[in-house]
């Protein structure tokens, strides 16, 4: 997603600014947004009112700044940097929004469902999405990448299976977060050990010895979920199929789009260029396999050159929906294109600004210090680290920042201890990446939420790797187990 070398910046110090005055605007958003979600809003906080109070808790932190003699024309540049460090990330969710739209009138999605749910029944459904996004997400290195693509197609037959869209979100994002740590090929298992100082296949090694008891407990949770479910959504499978074959043209060929898309991601093809060509393949196999669809949303009689051109238009830039002769399935084949990515762009911009003025006041820093300052032994540096990738998640609402700012502030308190580097950059992963996901503004939540449609809170308790991550990390330093020193240290 993002060059490693974006983020080797100086981190921003204030010595104006003390601990207390930094956690004013902490303090000052997790109440406004506590009430704003369970008093005021519900569920549609994210509708807009959540934005602003990302806004309201950026205020808050420039009254800080002010009061520590940081100017506004600092904080703004910093809330420039913050927002343009999005750019990609922005780009990518719109393309992603177009993809779902020419993929889902093309058949792509539908011809998935349709064969996922006569392969994957209810009881091994779960454990299948994590294998699945797992081997998917190692291959391709991007756990935002096999969302959007196998992800969005796991969801729907989920949906038709009768399974809580939390729970496949759940298994999707764990299988696809633990694949993108033990890729090579992903920027945050590239920029963890580059921020510690660590080779990049010695912390992949290294990784494994908290990465893989988490996936196997999750896996094992996973399984015991789908011995339990109620499979009533078993007698409406063969309807479902008959509802999906009299509406679409049902094709094993519809696969070669996202094959390829797979492969050129697979190959190292930045996302937002493979998503781009799957979007116009997905355009092109619409044409061709689904013309009476393309014509309806063209909003013609017949297909030619200026319907075909309005029907896939239509579906990668607003609203589209096919209709069957199931209610559930209506439900199921509607997307938003870029139009739908609008609210998740808006919550990111959002958090960037706090996270700007966070960082520009000295707030980011000052936390920081004051957790390493608690490390007084080997396992409180292993918990101030967790904490402190928590913590940047949290208010920076970047998982880039969640590893590159502990890395800068953690590495010489490693090496001061004795410790290999390879224990600072697996911690970082541990409790840096895979947690982004579980806080709605951190750009990671905000899109995986929008790309899969299920919000942070339905999705938080069924991402069981992503939350196990961190305690697994405290649980092998509490107990010693493989804490690697340096060499010619005791």
């Amino acid at each position: 997603m993002a060059d490693q070398n974006d983020f080797d910046e100086k981190i921003i110090e204030n010595k104006e600014l003390n601990i207390w005055e930094a956690l004013i605007p902490v303090f000052a958003l997790i109440i406004m947004l506590f009430y704003n979600v369970f008093y005021a809003y519900g569920d549609d906080a994210l509708s807009g009112s959540n934005q602003f109070i990302l806004l309201m808790g950026a205020a808050v932190a420039m009254i800080v700044g002010f009061f520590n003699k940081v100017t506004y024309k600092r904080m703004m540049e910093e809330v420039a940097e913050n927002i343009k460090s999005t750019t990609g990330a922005i780009l990518i969710l719109l393309m992603v929004g177009a993809l779902a739209g020419t993929w889902l009138i093309s058949g792509i999605i539908p011809t998935m469902i349709y064969y996922g749910l006569q392969i994957l029944s209810p009881k091994i459904f779960l454990a299948a999405c994590v294998i699945i996004c797992s081997i998917i997400s190692i291959a391709t290195g991007s756990s935002w990448s096999t969302s959007a693509t196998v992800g969005i197609a796991l969801i729907g037959i989920g949906e038709a299976l009768g399974i809580s869209l939390g729970m496949t979100a759940g298994a999707v994002l764990s299988g696809a977060y633990f694949g993108d740590k033990m890729s090579p090929l992903s920027d945050t298992t590239n920029l963890a050990p580059a921020m510690a100082g660590a080779e990049l296949f010695d912390h992949i090694k290294y990784m494994t010895y908290t990465t893989f008891p988490s996936i196997i407990v999750a896996l094992i949770i996973f399984i015991i979920i789908g011995l339990g479910l109620d499979t009533t959504g078993n007698p409406d499978i063969s309807d479902k199929l008959a509802a999906m074959s009299a509406s679409f043209n049902i094709s094993p060929f519809l696969f070669i789009v996202p094959i390829l898309v797979i492969a050129m991601i697979v190959k190292k093809t930045p996302p937002l260029i493979a998503l781009f060509a799957g979007t116009l393949l997905g355009g092109i196999a619409a044409i061709i396999a689904q013309p009476e669809i393309v014509t309806t949303i063209g909003g013609g009689e017949s297909l030619n050159f200026k319907t075909a051109y309005k029907g896939v238009m239509n579906a990668m830039t607003v609203d589209t929906a096919v209709e069957t002769s199931s209610k559930e399935l209506n439900d199921l084949f509607s997307a938003g294109g870029m139009k739908g990515m609008l609210g998740t762009i808006w919550l990111i911009i959002c958090a960037m600004v706090f996270g700007g003025v966070m960082d520009a006041i000295g707030a980011l820093s000052r936390i920081s210090s004051a957790l390493l300052s608690l490390s007084n032994s080997i396992f409180g540096l292993f918990a101030s680290t967790v904490t402190s990738c928590l913590a940047l998640n949290l208010t920076a609402s970047d998982q880039y920042l969640a590893i590159v700012v502990p890395g800068k502030m953690f590495k010489k308190a490693y090496e001061d201890k004795g410790l290999a580097p390879e224990n600072l950059s697996r911690t970082l992963e541990d409790s840096g990446t895979v947690t982004s996901v579980l806080i709605p503004w951190n750009t990671c939540g905000a899109y995986q939420s929008g790309v899969l449609g299920v919000s942070v809170g339905e999705y938080f308790i069924y991402a069981i790797f992503n939350w196990l991550s961190p305690f697994m990390t405290l649980l092998v330093a509490g107990f010693g187990f493989k804490i690697k020193q340096l060499q010619g240290k005791i």
